[in-house]
């Protein structure tokens, strides 16, 4: 298998579908309904539609930056470009660092929830098949997931359009059905404050519910990576970016308002991911063999997602590795199908190595909490340093660019609307809705600080010998010719 590193990721590949289906699986909608979005249901209640309107409005607001961003700034390496341009090159080269590791980790995450998903389900059916045969099955979507990635973009991206319309599908459609069924239960209530769980009325039993409703948000951005592999990037990765975070949230509105009606709002503070009160369990219960969709779409969605993660997470070191601040083999392409060949060959051996090593360490349960903590501490990092590069990216372009609402109050908004959801994931008991992380999930603070204090030594090795590398964080590959380019040879970006 041949490779090269000169040339670039293969233009025009993909349009504004594949790119919004992209964010979509990256969003893991089917996942977030069933397992994610519950989680609210301890606080919230019966009001959690409430909550998911609330957290879908503070996401929009970071969905806009980022889709301002992306317009202007059509680049591989997305939100480390975007930090370098808004902030600072350095800046841009320790979000580009943290990105790429948790990006890398979000594959197995949702291997590890593949399997014991899969293992577990099989086990509850036919009690001969071992609840902890979990791992052929996360070796499996691995492999899947090599494939498609290996293939090119046009492959994987189009492999995830399929299955982010079979998730979104069979939740609509089972969301229909039991509003249906519902009847006279059907109430708008649910969208007011009253149904709150116990310990947590009115509106601070929503908010609770709502910060842990953002985290199934994350995702959204991940169009912005594949801008090069785009036809006409700018306005397609605009529309995409914003399009799914609105899409999705949407579609969260409709499902949790569908199985709150069903299930009764005052007694939803008891619903969960797992168990007769799920929106498995309720499948099972009441809707005879479609439980069987459901558990399709779920175990659907970990696959779509680990599958648009991968085209972060090797897109974004490719991006970082052609200016030299990550390993040039990074780069690599396939002389065919354009796909960041080596990167996808390191992505699929951290996967089954952490899969494998934290699953059997620990257990696939404990390593997926484990990991998820590492993963959304770092996300809503930088989200936050997103919404602040905005800022600072149109302050620097002149009024003539500045527009006070998108470009000012939008990023505040959304840093306002992060950090709750930020010290909640990091497990920082300053709510009182907040728990404290336990070990080993309460591992996940001191392996995120050692990954970015690498970082911060890698940084000063290359500003003292390479400065020009850093300085190239900035660069955007697409406008190479464009006079409002700053790059490393007219000294605009200095460090």
């Amino acid at each position: 298998m041949a490779g090269e590193v000169a040339a670039g990721l293969r233009r025009d590949a993909v349009g504004l579908r594949e790119v919004l289906f992209q964010s979509v699986t990256a969003m893991a909608p089917a996942a977030a309904v069933a397992a994610s979005i519950p989680s609210g249901a301890a606080f919230a209640g019966g009001s959690l539609p409430l909550a998911v309107v609330i957290a879908l409005v503070a996401c929009l607001f970071t969905a806009s930056c980022v889709a301002e961003l992306a317009r202007e700034l059509p680049a591989a390496g997305s939100v480390a470009t975007y930090a370098a341009r808004g902030l600072h090159p350095a800046v841009g080269f320790l979000v580009g660092w943290g990105y790429v590791f948790v990006e890398a980790l979000v594959p197995p995450l949702l291997l590890l929830q593949l399997g014991f998903t899969t293992a577990g389900t099989l086990h509850d059916e036919w009690a001969s098949y071992p609840a902890n045969l979990w791992w052929p099955w996360s070796l499996a979507g691995a492999a899947v997931i090599a494939v498609t990635g290996y293939l090119g973009v046009r492959a994987s991206a189009r492999f995830g359009t399929a299955l982010g319309i079979f998730e979104i599908a069979v939740l609509l459609v089972f969301a229909g059905w039991l509003i249906v069924r519902a009847g006279s239960a059907n109430t708008l209530s649910v969208f007011g404050t009253s149904h709150t769980a116990e310990g947590y009325r009115g509106i601070s039993g929503v908010f609770a519910g709502s910060v842990y409703t953002v985290l199934a948000f994350a995702g959204f951005e991940a169009a912005a990576p594949l801008a090069e592999e785009t036809r006409d990037p700018r306005r397609t990765m605009h529309r995409a970016v914003l399009g799914a975070a609105l899409g999705i949230g949407l579609f969260y509105v409709v499902t949790t308002y569908a199985m709150t009606v069903y299930f009764g709002p005052d007694r939803f503070a008891s619903f969960g991911a797992a168990g007769p009160a799920s929106w498995e369990g309720v499948a099972r219960a009441s809707f005879g063999l479609f439980w069987i969709l459901v558990f399709l779409a779920v175990v659907n969605s970990t696959i779509a997602n680990a599958n648009a993660c991968t085209n972060v997470s090797t897109r974004t070191a490719f991006a970082l590795a052609r200016i030299r601040v990550l390993p040039r083999v990074l780069a690599t392409l396939h002389p065919r199908y354009r796909s960041p060949v080596a990167g996808i060959a390191v992505q699929t051996v951290v996967a089954v190595g952490a899969v494998l090593g934290l699953g059997f360490g620990y257990d696939p349960v404990t390593a997926f909490l484990l990991l998820a903590t590492v993963i959304v501490t770092v996300v809503i990092g930088v989200y936050i340093v997103v919404n602040l590069a905005c800022a600072g990216y149109f302050l620097r372009r002149g009024r003539a660019s500045l527009e006070p609402v998108r470009h000012l109050l939008l990023p505040l908004l959304g840093i306002v609307a992060f950090v709750p959801a930020l010290l909640t994931a990091a497990g920082l008991p300053v709510f009182d809705f907040v728990t404290k992380l336990t070990a080993p999930v309460s591992y996940a603070g001191p392996v995120v600080g050692v990954w970015m204090a690498a970082g911060v030594v890698v940084l000063l090795v290359l500003i003292r010998r390479h400065p020009e590398r850093i300085a190239e964080t900035a660069r955007v590959h697409l406008d190479e010719d464009d006079p409002g380019v700053t790059t490393p040879e007219n000294g605009d970006l200095p460090l």
